[in-house]
């Protein structure tokens, strides 16, 4: 794999967004070096690098205007670049996150763990016995816009976030 900073620059990775990848990409280090059982380190740390590449087609401006700071050109950059990738890859931010792990030609454990992330897959992925994506989504749910939150704050927020998101489900809903 090419170096993660040329990635980052070539498709255009807004630094909010590169923070959080190697924030994840921290928390599944240390999780790694934690465990007793084996797991493919190599696969899981270039997951968490790319997991979110795509991500950009899902932001909503305004929040991202209000949470980062960010000025009215950075916005309409930001808007461009999510155009861009709304054109390449389509609307849907999973199959592009998915799409550009391929351009990168990845192993595919690699893709598989990316594919399966997703707070929507937090069940199935619970479930599983792949540690791979137990430790890319367990680190990715950890990891806020600004930095490492607990576990309950992280998903009271995303629950927040989500809630009108096409496939958010409750849990009520999910466990009838």
């Amino acid at each position: 794999m090419r170096k993660i900073t040329d990635i980052y620059s070539e498709y255009k990775i807004m630094p909010n967004l590169i923070m959080h990848q190697l924030r994840v990409t921290a928390v599944a280090e240390q999780i790694c070096k934690s465990l007793d059982i084996e797991v493919d380190k190599e696969s899981i740390i270039k997951a968490c690098l790319l997991h979110d590449v795509g991500n950009v087609i899902k932001f909503d401006m305004v929040q991202t205007k209000s949470i980062f700071g960010l000025s009215d050109s950075e916005i309409e950059n930001i808007k461009k670049i999510q155009d861009e990738f709304i054109q390449k890859y389509s609307h849907d931010e999973e199959k592009a996150n998915v799409e550009i792990a391929r351009e990168l030609d990845v192993s595919e454990t690699v893709v598989q763990f990316i594919s399966g992330n997703g707070f929507n897959n937090l069940c199935i992925i619970k479930d599983n016995t792949d540690w791979g994506s137990k430790i890319l989504q367990y680190s990715d749910l950890r990891v806020g816009p600004k930095g490492v939150l607990s576990y309950d704050e992280r998903m009271n927020k995303k629950k927040k976030r989500y809630a009108n998101h096409k496939n958010y489900v409750e849990e009520e809903e999910r466990n009838k």
